[in-house]
This record gives C-alpha cells, structure tokens and sequence, in this order.
C-alpha cells in the first residue's frame, strides 16, 4: 500500500480554551500530561503512515522543539504560516510539501478513530476527488449537518443551528487528490469547508463515507475536559 502523505492542521489558536492552555496551540493542549497531538500521532502510527506535514502557525516553534522531525516511524515535516490563512489556505501552503497522488487531511484538535485503510481504500475504488468522513450525532447543532444521498455523494453542507437535531457532523478528515486540489484556482487565504466545500459543492467530486468510531472535538471546555478522562484508554494504543 502506498501511504498519501498527511497534512495535520495545528495552527488552531484555542481560543476558547484560554482559561485551561495557555500560550500554547489548540493542538499542544494537554491531555493527561501529553500533548493532544501525541494521541493524533499514536493513532496514525497504528496504519504505518510515513509522513506527515504539520501545518502550523500560532507558536509554532512549541510544536517544532517538542516533536523534532521524527515521531516513532512517523516523518514530520512543518508548514508555517507567518499569517493566519484559514483552513484552506493552510492546506493550499501544505500542499507544497505533499509528495503522494494523495493526502490525507486531519484536524489537529479532533481525535476521530476511523479505519484509515479502509477509508483511503474506499477513496481509491471510488475514483473520488475528495472524501470526507461523517460523523452520525446525536446533536449536530454545534457542528452544521451533512447530507448526502445513499450512495455517498454529498448534496448540502448545512451551518450550525441553535436548534438540536440528530443528524452527519463533517469528522474532520479528509482524502483529497493532489491532481485535484493543485489545479484549483484558490486564494492564498480561505476556508476549507466554507468556501471550497460548501461553495463549490458538486455531488460527482465529493463523496461522504460514515464511520460510528469514536470522535472527539476538544474545541470548548467542557469537551476538554472529557478528553482528560476518556483518552486513557489510548494512552497505550
């Protein structure tokens, strides 16, 4: 199998987790005394991954003397932003450094333990552009819903609501075609899911595939601070 180089995006600021991370990344928050993208790590490191390419941006340098350039077989290789660039802008700049027909797309502040090899597998017999994970929820108001037809192709991104509802959250992770996404006209400053996604949305380009694994955001506190009790079942794994 031919591993699609990564691309983690750490540059988040953790805004509102100031109160428990201070003057570090959303993505060096801890977890139990480790950093939380050592779980990201850990989990990518079961499916033999290669390389990945942190993009970052926000006191990238906490990132870059913790890690090195090395973790366990994994290789790690930094794109810095020296100007907040949105989540598409971020993958576009990462996109430089990516090396495989392929990469891999992963939030650098959500922990969604899918099968990776069956997703990438599915993306290849799927002759699919993008493929996103969903996330069936029992709340999907503080997400935005996905929908999308039976055959996977997704037809409407929907904006977050005060209303709850069950519904298919976006899980954070992404294959994306290098062929693809290098051809696209795109600005140096955008974001991924508003403005490339949702906007230029296509149900031939954008296939969903649905996993029930567990997932995680520690976007706010209170997410946070379930991670503290419920990553200790990953700390060896």
């Amino acid at each position: 199998m031919d591993f699609p180089d990564i691309i983690i995006l750490a540059g988040g600021l953790g805004t509102r987790l100031k109160e428990s991370v201070n003057n570090l990344p959303k993505a060096m928050a801890p977890v139990n005394g480790k950093p939380f993208l050592e779980y990201q790590f850990d989990f990518i490191n079961q499916f033999g991954y290669k390389r990945a390419i942190l993009s970052t941006g926000y006191l990238s340098s906490s990132i870059e003397s913790y890690f090195g350039k090395k973790y366990k077989n994994l290789e790690l290789v930094y794109s810095i932003e020296t100007e907040p660039l949105g989540t598409g802008g971020a993958v576009k700049l990462a996109f430089n450094k990516v090396e495989t027909p392929h990469a891999l797309i992963l939030n650098g502040d959500t922990l969604f333990r899918i099968n990776l090899d069956l997703f990438f597998q599915k993306h290849i017999e799927n002759l699919a552009e993008v493929s996103i994970a969903l996330r069936p929820v029992d709340d999907a108001s503080r997400y935005g819903q996905v929908e999308c037809m039976e055959n996977g192709s997704i037809t409407a991104f929907r904006e977050k609501s005060a209303e709850s509802y069950p519904g298919l959250i976006n899980g954070g992770i992404y294959l994306i075609k290098s062929k693809y996404f290098k051809g696209l006209d795109l600005p140096a400053q955008f974001s991924l899911e508003m403005d490339l996604f949702a906007a230029k949305l296509n149900p031939d380009t954008y296939l969903a595939q649905i996993f029930n694994n567990y997932f995680l955001d520690i976007g706010i506190p209170a997410d946070y601070e379930r991670a503290q009790i419920e990553f200790n079942e990953f700390k060896d794994r």
